[in-house]
């Protein structure tokens, strides 16, 4: 599973919900800029590393962002969620919702300040492109996980990939497939968001940045049409980055790449909702060298990164503050 906490809203405050394409906090509009940080399960385990964690939450809180996401599972070894492949603990997906936060002393299950939990990181079928069978494992775990936990929000992770269901949304696949089906899947009953996520540099190599980044508006907004028109749920954009393994890489075109994306989200939710956030894949610590995958972002080692990401978190910030009105609902603008 996937954890999404809140990283600088109050414990005082309410549980996330969502009202037809929208997150609400206590009854008005919640819009975030956020991060992806999928290690801190395995750095907090060790007593050593565990200032990583503080570094890196610190360092994202004070950039403005209020979201973030990492893994509360592992493959194979002690405790392991997936204990051989295609093998499944279900007794890890209890201890997990039912944990008692040893700081807090408030089980996870019923801890406000997570926003959310994942099925999955990025599910993949591949001898099923239809999707049905993903579907279908969706359709028998989420209730499971309601059934534990009812006050938290539920999303799959999904990257976004279309499946059999309507036919014409093929065409924004990225040339491939991966036996998921967007539409059908957030359509069960017991997912309250869709995902998407959008790795350009390593979906389409060797097309040039233009079409790239071509890709990546279609892609966002194709979904963003769906998630407001068909499945009436919110979105969020979880996962994106540019690697530093890609031809051309420079601290300024991944610079440039956040920030179109980033203006991609703000213009979307100002016109209608829908879109809750962003989630930049990823930020680390100092010292994280062998977690390093190409994307990292060490905000205290990248000034110019750190001022793309804080912008976009002030401009999420009052676009929210805009959308309340002083008795802190949802104004009377007209919304999707």
């Amino acid at each position: 599973m996937a954890l999404v906490c809140e990283a600088s809203i109050p414990v005082s405050s309410g549980f996330i919900q969502t009202r037809n394409s929208h997150f609400l906090l206590n009854g008005s509009p919640f819009l975030f800029n956020g991060f992806n940080s999928y290690w801190v399960m395995h750095v907090a385990v060790e007593p050593s590393e565990r200032y990583k964690v503080t570094n890196v939450f610190r360092e994202a809180s004070a950039a403005g962002l209020m979201v973030g996401r990492t893994w509360a599972f592992s493959d194979g070894g002690y405790q392991a969620l997936q204990t051989s492949p295609g093998v499944y603990d279900e007794r890890v997906f209890q201890r997990v919702l039912t944990r008692i936060n040893r700081v807090s002393g408030v089980a996870y299950k019923d801890d406000p300040t997570i926003m959310a939990w994942e099925l999955m990181n990025e599910p993949r079928c591949q001898v099923d492109y239809s999707g049905k069978t993903v579907n279908g494992w969706v359709q028998e775990m989420a209730p499971f996980v309601k059934s534990i936990d009812n006050k938290h929000l539920l999303g799959i992770r999904m990257e976004g990939f279309y499946g059999d269901s309507v036919q014409d949304r093929r065409q924004y696949n990225p040339g491939y497939e991966v036996g998921t089906d967007f539409i059908t899947t957030n359509l069960v009953k017991e997912i309250d968001f869709a995902t998407i996520h959008a790795y350009p540099d390593a979906w389409l190599p060797g097309q040039n940045n233009d079409a790239q980044m071509a890709f990546t508006q279609r892609w966002l907004t194709s979904h963003w049409t769906d998630s407001m028109i068909i499945l009436k749920k919110p979105l969020i954009f979880a996962e994106f980055g540019k690697s530093k393994k890609s031809p051309g890489y420079s601290i300024s075109a991944r610079d440039s790449f956040l920030n179109t994306i980033y203006t991609n989200i703000y213009n979307l939710a100002r016109q209608g909702g829908t879109i809750g956030g962003g989630l930049v894949w990823q930020i680390m610590a100092e010292g994280m060298e062998s977690y390093y995958d190409g994307y990292e972002i060490v905000l205290s080692q990248n000034p110019s990164s750190t001022s793309v990401i804080a912008q976009q978190s002030n401009k999420m910030t009052a676009l929210e503050h805009s959308l309340t009105s002083p008795q802190g609902k949802l104004n009377s603008r007209p919304h999707y």
